[in-house]
């Protein structure tokens, strides 16, 4: 665990439960209002959080050259994440309430 300094350690073990815990508070916010479009939000989330989940793991094991693969599966997810990400936002804005001010 010595390549990343501690407080680097810190940020990257914080975004990851942040990340989570918005998903866990988006998915309540679904229940809440009934609106599905923020399940699919939260849903669309996961490629994301695999991806940061395999840079952390990447970095755990001190960039093992056995682990390599997890920069693949990292750069991959990130793209998948963007992109489902980027569905589900359209998603909400689709079934947002219009209004005529402009």
């Amino acid at each position: 665990m010595h390549v990343l300094s501690l407080p680097t350690w810190i940020i990257h073990t914080s975004s990851v439960v942040e990340w989570i815990t918005a998903m866990v508070l988006i998915w309540r916010y679904a229940a809440l209002t009934q609106n599905r479009a923020w399940r699919w939000f939260t849903l669309a989330m996961f490629p994301a959080l695999v991806s940061a989940m395999s840079a952390c793991t990447w970095h755990l094991f001190d960039n093992a050259k056995t682990l390599e693969w997890l920069v693949t599966l990292q750069a991959a997810t990130t793209v998948l994440g963007n992109c489902t990400l980027c569905a589900a936002a359209w998603l909400l804005w689709k079934g947002a309430p219009r209004s005529n001010a402009l």
